[in-house]
């Protein structure tokens, strides 16, 4: 591992005003030079290991957890120097800043400085996400945005005679559970000190641009909270008197930091671009500015990025993205449609992940029907099948699937309120790259919780992209064109965050199943990719391509013949495959 980790000085700093005199109304000289000796040591070391995930090809984030360095080493002192006034431990309602907990486990001693390498590689525990359980030294789990404070105000009130920390940020305060959480904080003056960071960047942009009104201090003062301090975060001495401040006054209080995204980062400094993880085009010149060469040079290494342990898989085309592929299908559509009709009736709005869910194709597009947004996916959502009200139009939604979690009780009444709304939930499934169990895309069934009288609920998940193309053919137009209702109700698209490869046809020279011109989308109906005689395999989504290399495999090697089916609308049973299943031998039912 290219750095020292023993260099990091474990320094005490008593924040508090005493009648004795004993607190540090402010920083001494030598104080400051070890707090900033921390920060680059830190900032370096967040610098390299996140910038190891995106070598490897697993991704990560860089950004925010380089962004909070100065105030996690401010409180590290104030912990080792205080130790029966706090609960030790950096909550952190921004999970993806997981940097800074594996950083902080490392510089306890709970795991090798060079684990680190491995950040969010599959299976090294280290996941994109704190998970409790995982990781040696991690000491909660976080990861769905805005969805920490409500737990550290019960944490609080476990423990009422010590203070208890909430990392933040502008983006994370969106969500509308902070909202609740603060209140119940004022309302019991609960000792609850948040330190939000506001760089004024999340993924898709700059809040003061899309989200106007959008203010942290004034949200949190009419909230209730009597104690709101705004500060430049990179200046160490006006922080630390900003956390003195809330520190020694009683019940809920804030620290809004106001910086750059990656300040000091070359060109990545205030931009989206410091958000995930830097690549090591953009690292390594940092590193070698600041003299890390070794760290630059492993940077470099081919022997970094990580492959599939399966090499290839029968009956495999080229690889693509389907999440991407449903936003250029999206966009097809769009542009056949009438400027005015579209205009009128198709209202999208984005929770800041256009760029993941492939909606960003639209804003490009069309812009006059693209409402960008915040991390705001109960309201969005809302708003989306609010404009789906009426039978002409249609509210389109998308996100990420292990988010569909937090809407279903507007699905419920979207569907009451016999609303159209189309929606794609992208990063479907498990796998190493879907980050961790916070963000595993689970439970996409919740989105058909209603009585199977109800308004029509239909949940569509393709198995490549040229399916993923004729699933929003045919499932996104509400009218044919002369004007015959298509689709109604809620629709939900599911697509994998990995590639997928087209599913190849049978015979010598095949080509990929699902780009025949004669090949047309039928929903409710269930797909025979293979004949079989001693039994069958259903599956959906990216598991299809890996049940085809298996059947295909048992057939080729041991003249087992299991046939395959691909069900594309998981939510609703097809009977003429229901009754020839029921006929079978053997019938595997295999997820995603």
């Amino acid at each position: 591992f290219p750095f020292d980790l023993s260099s990091y000085r474990k320094i005490k700093i008593d924040p508090f005003t005493s009648v004795s005199g004993s607190g540090s109304e402010s920083l001494t000289p030598e104080q400051i030079a070890d707090v900033q000796h921390n920060i680059d040591l830190c900032r370096d070391i967040i610098m390299f290991f996140t910038s190891c995930g995106s070598a490897s090809g697993y991704g990560g984030h860089t950004g925010g957890a380089f962004d909070t360095v100065p105030e996690v080493v401010l409180f590290d002192a104030f912990f080792r120097a205080c130790p029966d006034r706090f609960v030790p431990v950096f909550y952190d309602e921004a999970g993806h800043r997981v940097a800074t907990q594996y950083l902080m486990a490392a510089l306890d001693g709970y795991i090798a400085p060079e684990f680190l390498r491995f950040y969010r590689k599959g299976y090294s525990t280290l996941p994109g996400h704190p998970e409790l359980g995982s990781t040696p030294g991690i000491q909660f789990s976080s990861g769905r945005l805005g969805h920490m404070w409500g737990t550290v105000n019960g944490i609080a009130m476990a423990n009422p005679d010590r203070i208890v920390l909430m990392l933040g940020s502008d983006g994370s305060q969106m969500e509308g559970n902070d909202a609740e959480a603060a209140r119940l904080a004022v309302a019991q003056n609960l000792n609850v000190k948040l330190v939000l960071d506001d760089n004024d960047v999340t993924i898709t942009g700059h809040p003061s641009n899309y989200l106007k009104g959008f203010n942290l201090e004034r949200t949190l003062e009419g909230h209730g909270l009597k104690t709101v301090e705004v500060v430049n975060g990179e200046n160490i001495v006006n922080l630390y008197a900003k956390c003195r401040t809330i520190l020694n006054n009683d019940g809920p209080a804030a620290i809004v930091c106001k910086r750059k995204m990656a300040p000091g980062v070359g060109d990545i400094e205030g931009t989206s671009g410091g958000h995930d993880a830097l690549a090591p085009k953009d690292t390594i010149p940092f590193l070698e500015s600041r003299g890390h060469t070794k760290a630059a040079d492993y940077l470099r290494l081919t022997t970094v990025k990580t492959k599939d342990p399966k090499s290839s898989y029968r009956s495999a085309g080229s690889w693509d993205v389907m999440r991407k592929c449903v936003g250029k299908s999206v966009v097809a559509v769009l542009s056949e449609m009438e400027e005015n009709d579209r205009k009128s009736n198709i209202m999208l709005i984005d929770s800041d992940l256009a760029g993941s869910t492939g909606f960003n194709l639209v804003q490009q597009a069309h812009p006059e029907v693209y409402i960008q947004s915040g991390v705001m996916e109960r309201g969005n959502f809302a708003a989306a099948a609010g404009f789906g009200m009426h039978p002409d139009k249609q509210g389109v939604f998308s996100t990420f699937a292990a988010f569909l979690e937090m809407i279903c009780s507007e699905i419920t009444m979207a569907r009451l309120n016999r609303s159209n709304v189309f929606c794609h939930f992208s990063h479907s499934g498990v796998d190493d790259m879907a980050d961790n169990s916070c963000h595993f895309g689970l439970n996409n069934m919740f989105a058909d919780n209603g009585l199977e009288d109800g308004y029509d609920t239909m949940l569509y998940f393709p198995c490549d992209v040229h399916q993923a193309d004729a699933v929003v053919r045919r499932t996104f137009p509400l009218k044919t064109d002369d004007g015959k209702v298509l689709n109604r109700g809620l629709r939900f698209v599911f697509t994998t965050r990995s590639k997928t490869p087209a599913i190849l046809g049978i015979g010598s020279n095949p080509t990929p199943h699902y780009a025949d011109p004669s090949y047309k989308f039928v929903p409710g109906k269930d797909e025979i990719l293979r004949e079989g005689t001693d039994g069958y395999v259903v599956a959906f989504g990216d598991a299809v391509y890996r049940c085809l290399d298996a059947v295909e495999t048992l057939k080729a090697d041991l003249g087992v013949n299991i046939g395959l089916i691909n069900k594309p609308t998981i939510n609703i049973a097809d009977p003429d495959m229901m009754n020839m299943l029921a006929a079978c031998p053997l019938v595997l039912v295999v997820e995603p």
